[in-house]
């Protein structure tokens, strides 16, 4: 089978990273392309690759990882090496006897952010990166432009054809490379409840010392049911007979292995009336679409399944995209207890704020922009520009700062 090696966002700046850091970190979930990338940007350089999914390595580096830090290449890929936080402290070690940039490509299914045993002991040492399923850019061979063209509030003129049920065949085909290279629907779905199955038995089994695990599965699957909602451990809780700190570690520990996704509130200190719980997302639709057992037939006629559904599919285009950017892009959700809400506020350098909406619907109306215009009065000149995205032909201003946007253009411009 010929294997397609997609043009990854993320590429150009590993290749930075090497040229000035000791250290670089790829963390995302597992099967995402880490791996890959880590390969065919190390090939040039003459990385040597080790992984500690390989039993032996694993047990060499656990029972001695002074000495085999202390025996690696100068310039080697560590793969999975959240399943060895005791090698940490040596490769400090080494980075502090030789400063030399581009020694280590570590790549890991975890979160380090949150795991400050790992996180600490390369503080000013490593730079990390995060990668993500594939984005539609990325499967598309598109250069993206959408968050720039957001965060400058220019959005060029063009013609669209709608998506229609296309739409829904890519939020239920999702971003693995695995699952996509599958050759069809139902055996991506396949892949992936297998992916579900075999990450808790392996990495949250590693990670986690929680005895009620084997709800996890059940945990995952009313999640994805509650995919773009406010986060609510009470209602996460009440199936499963256990106390609300339980669930929320469970969330926590999700979270940590890319598998959810929490989207806080945006706020200013002055904003008092507005709902400060975070959203609930799947990391990826794909995903969340097969643990429900959802196809594209059945996404499309279930509304309320759709419309949740498209709003975790744009916010994770969204979060793939913002890899390309060197200076940082921050995402959140807008709610205030009057019921205006804005689906993804995106904040860029100096604090420029945007706002988008996404509709499932094929036309735009004034009253689509009504938590737009909240946001933009709250934000004040700092705000760059209101977006619905809705699956339409056309790009339309409403009024100034407001747009109509074609879903596609995602991709697309």
């Amino acid at each position: 089978m010929q294997i397609t090696l997609y043009q990854r966002h993320l590429a150009p700046r590993l290749k930075a990273a090497l040229r000035d850091t000791p250290a670089t970190l790829i963390h995302g979930p597992r099967q995402c392309g880490k791996t890959t990338l880590a390969k065919s940007v190390g090939a040039a350089l003459n990385y040597t690759y080790l992984t500690f999914d390989d039993d032996a390595i694993l047990a060499s580096a656990k029972s001695d990882p002074v000495g085999f830090v202390a025996n690696l290449p100068n310039r080697v890929i560590l793969d999975e090496v959240q399943r060895v936080p005791e090698i940490f402290t040596s490769i400090k070690s080494v980075i502090d006897k030789r400063r030399t940039a581009g020694q280590f490509i570590l790549t890991g299914s975890a979160n380090v952010l949150l795991v400050p045993k790992l996180s600490d002991s390369l503080a000013g040492r490593m730079g990390i990166l995060r990668l993500h399923p594939l984005s539609e850019c990325e499967l598309t061979g598109h250069k993206p432009h959408f968050l720039q063209s957001l965060l400058r509030g220019r959005f060029s003129s063009g013609v669209f054809e709608p998506l229609g049920f296309e739409l829904a065949r890519q939020i239920t085909r999702g971003g693995f490379p695995d699952a996509i290279k599958r050759s069809t629907a139902s055996r991506q779905r396949a892949w992936y409840r297998d992916y579900v199955e075999t990450h808790i038995q392996r990495d949250v089994r590693d990670l986690s010392k929680i005895r009620s695990l084997h709800t996890l599965p059940k945990l995952i699957q009313f999640a994805a049911s509650y995919t773009s909602s406010l986060l609510n451990v009470s209602d996460l809780a009440a199936p499963f007979e256990l106390t609300r700190q339980t669930i929320n570690d469970h969330v926590t520990l999700l979270e940590r292995v890319f598998l959810v996704d929490l989207l806080p509130s945006w706020h200013r200190n002055h904003m008092s009336r507005l709902v400060k719980r975070p959203k609930l997302h799947l990391g990826d639709t794909g995903l969340a679409c097969a643990i429900r057992g959802l196809d594209a037939k059945q996404l499309v006629s279930d509304k309320a399944s759709f419309g949740a559904m498209l709003e975790t599919f744009v916010l994770q285009e969204l979060r793939r995209q913002s890899t390309v950017e060197a200076d940082p892009v921050s995402f959140y959700h807008y709610r205030d207890r009057d019921d205006f809400e804005v689906d993804i506020v995106v904040e860029g350098q100096g604090n420029i704020v945007a706002g988008i909406e996404i509709k499932s619907a094929a036309s735009v109306n004034s009253t689509d922009f009504r938590g737009l215009r909240k946001l933009k009065n709250s934000v004040g000149p700092k705000f760059s520009a209101g977006v619905v995205l809705y699956d339409g032909t056309a790009t339309i201003r409403f009024e100034r700062d407001l747009f109509a946007v074609p879903i596609r253009y995602l991709w697309e411009k």
